[in-house]
């Protein structure tokens, strides 16, 4: 199987944000706690966890938040939810979570669009 180059990028809704937490300062090594948690805020308050090692840019800009994922891939959709599933880690091993999970979904309604560089794989313009 090929390795995903170009990057997915998920435009989330109207009025979305992206929330991160701070990063975790001590005087001792943290290992396998993997990197601070990312959210995705809606404009109703709902938020939704985003795998923050996979994030390679985020956009904010007229009320939307556009991410982009490296080492992620768009597969398409079942029932109401868009999945993807992560092809190759972007960060070290040392700096990821062992609790990381190898696919993401989210609700067709929470996205506008989703791209892979510059192609839009969905929703698909006839």
């Amino acid at each position: 199987m090929s390795e995903t180059t170009e990057a997915t990028v998920v435009e989330f809704a109207l009025g979305t944000t992206i929330e991160r937490e701070p990063e975790a300062r001590s005087a001792l090594p943290i290992v396998g706690n993997g990197p601070p948690g990312t959210w995705v805020r809606f404009a109703d308050g709902t938020r939704v966890p985003l795998p923050t090692d996979q994030i390679v840019d985020v956009v904010e800009r007229d009320g939307f938040a556009t991410v982009s994922f490296g080492g992620m891939r768009f597969t398409g959709i079942e029932g109401t939810r868009l999945h993807f599933v992560r092809e190759r880690d972007v960060w070290p091993e040392a700096d990821l979570s062992p609790e990381r999970r190898n696919r993401m979904t989210l609700e067709r309604s929470m996205v506008t669009c989703v791209r892979v560089g510059s192609r839009r794989v969905w929703p698909v313009l006839h």
